[in-house]
């Protein structure tokens, strides 16, 4: 066979050219599909937290079980969404009076701040190499006109 046929021979290398690309484009595709379902996951997870926390602390007899309800609130909202190894913080802020929470026909406004890891990340980069998505959501309930009457 002359060598310049021989260099225009391409039998049995589309495989190989199949592979290769697929690889390269394939895997990078699906890792943007994991880290955004995470990131969606952790949204949905604190909007959800804060939203439930708001609700339950101003349904709560004290202000200390109001408080404790809430990072409950938290705990099982990030869990319920597979955010459990995330920082999380929760922010309680009232208003018109700050001192006293739950006060009739009071605002009571929930802030809370995870932040959501992302995915197939070796757990020996996270100090050197922060990654993970910081996410906040807050949610404002006012607590009820007839709140410690019963």
């Amino acid at each position: 066979m002359p060598q310049s046929k021989r260099c225009r021979d391409d039998t049995g290398s589309a495989s190989l050219e199949l592979i290769t690309a697929g690889l390269l484009l394939l895997v990078p595709l699906v890792y943007l599909v994991l880290a955004m379902a995470a990131i969606q996951g952790g949204a949905l997870a604190v909007e959800g937290a804060s939203r439930q926390a708001a609700r339950v602390f101003v349904q709560a007899g004290s202000a200390a079980e109001a408080r404790s309800r809430a990072q409950a609130a938290l705990d099982f909202a990030l869990a319920d969404f597979t955010v459990t190894n995330a920082k999380s913080h929760l922010a309680v802020t009232c208003t018109p009076q700050p001192a006293r929470c739950l006060t009739r026909r009071g605002y009571v406004t929930v802030t809370v701040t995870a932040e959501v890891p992302l995915p197939l990340i070796p757990s020996i980069l996270s100090p050197r190499t922060p990654f993970v998505v910081p996410m906040t959501a807050t949610s404002t309930e006012q607590v009820s006109r007839f709140w410690g009457a019963g």
